[in-house]
């Protein structure tokens, strides 16, 4: 896989000691160092970084065929693979939302913007979308159906954190 390269913005500050820190934000790799830290200490560790946010940000497979053999996996996990549905694909229209599903056609819709987003994220969304087939609304079964996955709360926690994001342009 070809390195990423995000642009990085240095922050140095006198109340920070010995602790270097990053964050992606809006495409900006945030580097938060003590100000006393030389360039010369700060590149390598900067470089190692780098190499650790490139990891977890690494798409996952976008294919529908891959999605399919996901959305199989976690029926069988989840369900006891009782659930069916006709497809399973992604979708470059979604933009207010992860994923839907018309359960009455048996038809689930991903969004792809999930490809750049952690296994788990995705994950999550699929089980979401599986449990529509069964109960169509957001209601008590619902819910006890979706937490079945156990990261629900932790991927629910970061799908909100990335939609106040992508709200307020960040």
């Amino acid at each position: 896989m070809a390195e990423q390269e995000w642009p990085v913005e240095i922050v140095r500050s006198a109340r920070r000691r010995k602790t270097v820190s990053a964050e992606l934000k809006g495409g900006v790799l945030v580097v938060r160092a003590p100000a006393a830290m030389s360039d010369a200490e700060l590149t390598p560790i900067v470089e190692k970084l780098k190499k650790r946010l490139e990891r977890r940000a690494r798409p996952i497979a976008q294919t529908d065929e891959e999605l399919e053999k996901t959305a199989v996996r976690l029926n069988k996990r989840y369900f006891d693979g009782k659930l069916r549905w006709q497809s399973i694909r992604y979708v470059k229209n979604q933009t207010k939302r992860f994923g839907s599903c018309t359960p009455s056609r048996g038809t689930i819709r991903i969004s792809d913007r999930l490809a750049t987003m952690p296994k788990w994220v995705r994950d999550y969304v699929i089980v979401h979308e599986l449990a529509h087939l069964k109960e169509a609304n957001h209601g008590p079964r619902f819910w006890k159906l979706v937490n079945r996955y156990p990261l629900t709360e932790r991927a629910r926690g970061y799908l909100m954190a990335v939609g106040l994001e992508e709200e307020s342009g960040g």
